[in-house]
């Protein structure tokens, strides 16, 4: 099966140039070599590597410039299901970054290639939709029928006497992805559709606990949107997103990409560094996003990138000399 969970890969590190972080075994980045030279594919999350809210990071068109001279590959992967890939295209266009539509991919995608792999258009079911415009435009891609959404804002169920929310049996999904618009209605449909409907499946976008909205601080993420239906059902979701392996074998399977060739960068250890060790790849934690160093370097952190940098652009930064390590 395209989804089904891919081995994990385990990298021998040869003896590098680098600075020890002993207490996670976690390697900081100082010879950009140990990473460029063993890479042909970099797959980048967006938020927190590429920009912040709707403010680009520093050096980073300069950076993507200089590895594609290098001759490097390069997917852009998005857990924030708010824009279509169409529509993520266009934040790529504003920001000044000439990105390929064909490189970028969102777990709005990764929603509708799910149920597209298993042809959920065939059981002539209706999707229901906690999310933005994203979703809706991936599902009318692939000619799935659905509805809620951006829709269902500001609804107030009638919950009076003998009030109650009809729902449509004909839902054979509900998919969840992050909602700035959600509400008790958004909610109560979509479980009346997971508790009701029989076989009615629960699919997540991914299970970020913050999102970054804004420049300014961090925002709750889709985890707070899951986490309300998974409350009031009782039930697990398929997760699409990163660190789930769907977008991976997607990419490995439609381009015949080399799991070991392919460095996987981000900003958080659960989604993105996860998504790398767990299918197989090289990962870079780097931390212009929601991770620190000192979370990354605790002794409660069980997630370990190979590397960890202050930002992409210390690809092209001179190499840091050893001291006391001979």
């Amino acid at each position: 099966s395209a989804f089904a969970p891919a081995s994990r890969a385990f990298v021998t590190r040869t003896t590098p140039r680098f600075d020890t972080a002993v207490k996670a075994n976690v390697l900081k980045l100082s010879d950009p070599a140990q990473i460029l030279d063993k890479t042909d594919v970099f797959i980048f999350d967006c938020d927190g590597v590429i920009w912040r809210g709707d403010s680009l990071i520093d050096g980073i068109p300069e950076t993507l410039a200089k590895l594609r001279a290098l001759g490097k590959r390069m997917y852009f992967v998005t857990n924030n299901s708010t824009k279509s890939r169409a529509g993520y295209k266009k934040k790529f266009d504003k920001l000044g970054l000439d990105i390929p539509a064909e490189e970028i991919f969102s777990s709005s995608f990764a929603a509708a290639a799910y149920l597209e792999q298993t042809n959920f258009k065939a059981s002539g079911k209706k999707v229901y939709v906690i999310g933005e415009v994203g979703i809706g435009e991936e599902l009318n891609m692939i000619g799935v029928p659905w509805f809620g959404g951006p829709m269902d804002a500001g609804i107030v169920p009638n919950m009076g006497p003998g009030g109650r929310v009809e729902h449509d049996k004909d839902v054979g999904a509900v998919v969840v992805g992050f909602d700035r618009t959600i509400n008790y209605y958004k909610i109560q449909y979509a479980q009346l559709c997971i508790n009701e409907n029989p076989g009615c499946e629960f699919i997540a976008t991914n299970l970020d606990a913050v999102t970054h909205l804004t420049d300014a601080q961090e925002w709750a993420g889709n985890g707070s949107m899951v986490g309300a239906i998974k409350g009031c059902t009782g039930q697990e979701p398929t997760v699409v997103g990163k660190p789930s392996p769907l977008m991976i074998d997607y990419l490995c399977n439609k381009l015949g990409l080399q799991r070991s060739r392919i460095c996987m960068v981000g900003d958080r250890l659960d989604t993105d560094v996860l998504f790398g060790t767990d299918n197989g790849l090289q990962s870079l934690l780097v931390l212009s996003g929601v991770t620190t160093e000192e979370k990354l370097l605790s002794p409660e952190n069980t997630i370990t990138p190979d590397y960890y940098a202050d930002t992409i652009n210390d690809f092209f930064k001179p190499v840091t000399a050893n001291v006391g390590f001979y």
